[in-house]
Formats: structure tokens, sequence, C-alpha cells
């Protein structure tokens, strides 16, 4: 009898543990949906004990977008006694176009025994957005509530500013709802009217706790960026739109006397539903600069500067340089200040100043212009250089202020070479001129006689022609230089392609690197300033929207400009929405770049591929 008892028990342990053996299986919210609807795919794994899961391999979802995912949701069970468990997977997804897919196997490690999931086909077809009718019909909330407890508020540090003075922009998230996955941008703010400079945020959000219209809500800061007005009236900013995967509560519809208490929050599980925030549209004054009192040395700058300056030897001789460098720096627009005038007496003469700029972009945009000048003496003497007057408008004290570096005196004594022009020489070439100089000989040395008949040959004739063939291309080269000189906007145009090679090259170089945020911001730069140069565009007057005016005037394909701004959109979105695979994306992204500006220099340069 005992035995029998024994059977009994051993066969209801083995029935429990057929029960709770493990299974991993993939289901769908709809097999059927629309091309613009939303579907939820979720991956299911059961077992006795759960904490045995090691890793969680999905599958690629080549025809789909992600919207929300990997979502993770456990649960637990007891059944006679004995506890079991399960642990889902799940995405929001959306097909990327009409058809039958199947979407392949997930896998995962099971205290080291792998599991494979089912696979699932899905059927495409043409239909219109659904998510946000399943959103409403599945929970109490509705749009208009979602908006009600998460916002997007564009707040200006100054809605009225003078001409060129900073506007700081900062865009928050204000949210009292729990958000479920990685959210992404869905449009970028306009900033027509003003020059903008990007201020660094931290890529993660950080929220803090805020009281706003007497509701507390968590802030986060999305985007900051530096407005500088180029026009003046009343300047608008467009909307920054952001897509928000809001997690919200499914309640059970009424229907039975159970629903009150299953309508506890206990028992509610939670959707992912995207909502599209929208940011205030902000309006700012431009004042224009007081028009009394204006210095003569006035020459556009706005902020708080400081000035010095430095010699390099106040003792030279003639045609030998000096370096004289002149250092602005304090806050404000670095990249837009013009060069002050340097005022030199007779007898020096100066070389295209070389500059260079350092910007800080952590707050209110500061840094530095080094401006270096090459100055060449001509003749002897005592020479004076008098101060350099840089005058800036200072908006918190409404007034103009004139700063100035100190005076110079320059000794100039006589040097070796004489009074010639050395224009076209390299500053490093002027520098060791008098090394290379060849003196007269006061002898005549070792002189014989040659004969007559090497008057008219080959070195004769040779000697003829090679000259007046290098006087040709001399002065077909001096034309042409004279030309672009005397046409910047040519200049830039025909330079444009190599320039933005050179950046190309830096991008890679960082691209290779792994370093993401150096990647895309010099990939960016290549591409603005390649169109700068070619469309004749100012650097306060670039973006996308100007460009694309121009690009269309010029009769450019309507592909080539989606592909423009899908390559400019993606560089901007590349902080809001991070990918575990960086540097696959970046080498995407270089390789669309790069065909980007190819194709738009066959449209622009036709001549240089027929």
């Amino acid at each position: 009898m005992n035995k029998n008892y024994l059977k009994i028990f051993l066969i209801m342990i083995l029935c429990q543990a057929a029960v709770i053996a493990q299974s991993f299986n993939a289901s769908v919210s709809n097999t059927t949906v629309g091309v613009s609807d939303q579907f939820q795919i979720s991956f299911t794994f059961s077992g006795q004990d759960i904490n045995g899961i090691k890793s969680f391999t999905p599958p690629n979802f080549y025809n789909f977008m992600i919207l929300s995912g990997p979502n993770e949701s456990t649960s637990m069970q007891i059944i006679n006694s004995s506890v079991s468990g399960s642990k889902t997977y799940s995405y929001y997804l959306q097909a990327k176009g009409m058809g039958k897919f199947t979407i392949q196997s997930a896998s995962i490690n099971y205290n080291g025994k792998i599991f494979k999931s089912n696979p699932v086909a899905i059927t495409v077809v043409k239909g219109s957005p659904k998510q946000n009718t399943q959103a409403q019909s599945n929970s109490t909330i509705s749009n208009k509530e979602i908006g009600e407890n998460l916002f997007v508020r564009a707040v200006a540090d100054h809605d009225q500013a003078y001409m060129g003075q900073q506007v700081t922009v900062t865009y928050e998230l204000y949210t009292r709802l729990g958000i479920a996955s990685q959210m992404s941008v869905s449009k970028l703010p306009s900033y027509e009217g003003f020059w903008s400079e990007e201020i660094t945020v931290p890529n993660n959000i950080t929220f803090k706790t805020e009281v706003f219209n007497g509701k507390q809500y968590r802030v986060g800061i999305l985007k900051k960026v530096a407005l500088f007005p180029t026009q003046l009236g009343e300047l608008s900013v467009t909307p920054f739109e952001l897509n928000v995967p809001v997690q919200i509560q499914r309640r059970r519809q009424s229907g039975n006397i159970f629903d009150d208490f299953f309508n506890d929050p206990f028992f509610n599980s939670t959707q992912a539903v995207n909502y599209d925030a929208k940011s205030n549209t902000l309006r700012i004054k431009v004042l224009p600069l007081p028009s009394q009192n204006v210095p003569k040395s006035f020459n556009g700058a706005v902020g708080d500067y400081t000035i010095n300056s430095q010699l390099d030897k106040t003792d030279t001789k003639t045609n030998q340089p000096v370096d004289l460098k002149i250092n602005i720096s304090g806050t404000g627009n670095i990249q837009l200040l013009n060069l002050p005038e340097v005022k030199l007496p007779t007898g020096l003469e100066q070389y295209e100043p070389k500059t260079t700029d350092q910007v800080n972009r952590t707050g209110a945009i500061n840094g530095s212009k080094t401006i270096d000048y090459l100055i060449v003496p001509r003749t002897t003497g005592k020479k004076e250089i008098p101060p350099v007057k840089f005058t800036y408008f200072n908006p918190s004290r409404h007034e103009y202020v004139t700063i100035s570096t100190q005076p110079y005196t320059i000794n100039v004594a006589q040097g070796p070479a004489s009074a010639q022009s050395l224009a076209g020489y390299s500053k490093e070439d002027i520098k060791v001129i008098d090394k290379d100089i060849r003196y007269i000989k006061t002898s005549p040395g070792d002189i014989s006689r040659i004969g007559s008949e090497g008057i008219f040959g080959f070195s004769f004739w040779s000697s003829v022609f090679i000259p007046f063939v290098a006087l040709v291309g001399l002065v077909s080269w001096k034309r042409k230089s004279d030309k672009l000189a005397g046409n910047l906007q040519l200049l830039r145009y025909q330079r444009a392609e190599k320039i933005a090679r050179t950046r190309f090259k830096t991008a890679k170089t960082l691209m290779e690197a792994n370093n993401q945020e150096g990647f895309y911001s010099e990939i960016s730069l290549a591409l603005f300033g390649y169109l700068e140069d070619k469309l004749h565009i100012s650097k306060a007057e670039i973006s996308l929207d100007k460009a694309a005016e121009e690009l269309n005037k010029k009769n450019v394909d309507e592909s080539l400009l989606l592909s423009l701004k899908n390559c400019t959109e993606k560089c901007e979105y590349a902080r809001f929405a991070p990918s575990g695979n960086v540097k696959t994306e970046m080498h995407e992204m270089y390789n669309e770049m790069t065909n980007v500006i190819i194709e738009l220099e066959k449209s622009l340069s036709p001549k240089k591929y027929s």
C-alpha cells in the first residue's frame, strides 16, 4: 500500500514538472496591420526559475521600424505549492512598407541552454495610423490628458535683444508620466534671422523636480541653443517637435462585478503610446543698436571683450619680418568678429593676417580670436605702430566701449637685401631670404672665351624661347590669380570642394577613433561649409531651408534635396537617438554624406564631369 502512495507521489511531482517546463514563445497583437499602424510583438519565456536567464537576443527587424523596446516585464504564479514565472520582452514596431513579412526567431540563454522562439508572419496592408485610437480605447487617458501631463517648453532668457546680442533658448521636457524608451526628434526648430550656435548639454537627460502652473513635474533639458539676431523686427523661432513613448496604464473594460477590483493599480498592466510633443513658438523683438555717438572704430561687435597684443621683436633689419599678434577675448559671437584695423607708418608693409578662433559653447558663447599680422620693414629708421583700437557695443551697459592695444616702436636697420618687394614669398621664406643671397663678385675669376659656333646653337634658342613660354604661363597664372582675388565669391566657389574634402578626411579620422560627437560635428561643418561657399551664402544666413531654396533655383533634383535633408537631420538627431552600433551608423553617414556632396558637385559644376 505504501508503495502505491509512493508511486502516486512521484507521478504528481512529474506532472508538476511538466506543467512548469521551460518554453519560449513569440506572439503579436495583430497578424494583419496597416502600413502606418504600430503593433506589439512579445517574446515570453516561462519556467521554474527565471533568474536563470542570462541573455536575450532579438531577431533582425529588417522590414520594420522599432518605435519602442525592448520593454521587459516579469510575472510569478503558484500552482500546487510550486512557484513558476515568466519574463517578457516586448517591442512596438511599425512597417516600412506593404507586403507579407516573417519576423524570425529570437533566442534566449537559460542556464547555459539556448531556446529559440517561433517565427511570426505579418501581413502589412494599406492603412492609416491607429495608435492614438487604440491608446484611447485601451486606457482612460486621452491625448488631451497626456498633453496636460507631458509637454516640451521653449524658454528664452530675453524676449527682446539688440542686433548681435546673444539670446539663449532652452528646450525642456516637462512630464508627470513614465517614459517607456528612447525619445526621437520629429522636427527641429528653424532659426530664420539668427546666427545659431549649439550649446553643449549632456547626452543623458537628468530630471529635476519643478512646480509649473500649480503642478509638480519632472523637468529635463533636451536642447540649448545660442541665437544672435542678424535682422531687425520681431523674429520667430518655430517649435521643436519630439516623439515620446509614454507609458500609461491599460484598464479593463467595465462589464462584470469584479472590474472595480481588477482596476486597482496593483493589477493593471502598462503599454507604451507614442505621443508627439510640440514646444511653443518663441517671438523675439530685435532692437537696432544706438545710432548716436558711434565711434569710427566700431565694426559690428556686440558683447563684452578685452584686447591684448604682443610684438615678437622691436629691433630688426629691412626685409626681415616681425610678428604682431592681437588677441580679442570675451563673451559674444567670436566667429563673426571683424578684424581691427592696423594703421602702419610709411615703410612698413603688412601681409594678409592669419586668424585663429577658440570658442567655448558650454553656456554664454565666449572664447578668443587671435590675429597674426606679418609686417615687413622696407626702409630704415624708427617706426611707430599706433595703438590698435577695437570698439564693441555692451548690451548690459547699453553703450559703446572702445579698448586698444599698447603702441610699439620698431628700430629698423639696413639689411643685406635691397628694398625689393617680397610679395608672394611665405613667412618662412622671408625670414631666411638673407641667408640665400649671392653677392656680386669683385674679380673676373676664371673666365675663358668660347667659340663663335655656340652663338646660334641649341643653348641660344633655348635661352630665347624657354623664358618666353615661362613668361606667357606666368602672365596667364597672374591674370587668373587677380581675377580670383578680385572676385571673392568665385574664389570661395572654386575652393568649396577642396575644403569639404579636407574636412571629410578629418571626419574619417574621428570615425576611426570612434569619436561620435566629433565625427558628426566635423561632417556637418563639411556639408554646411560646402553649401556656404558653393551657394554664396554668408555664415550668418546659412540654414538648411536657405540652402534648399538656392539649390531649387539651380534646378537641383528633388531626390537629391531630400537626401541632403535626411543627412543633416541624422547628424542633428544623433545625440537624441544613440544606437548600440555606433561605428556602423558613422560609416553609413560618412558614405551618404560623401555621395550627397559628389552629386551636388555634379549638379553645380557640370563642366567638370562632361
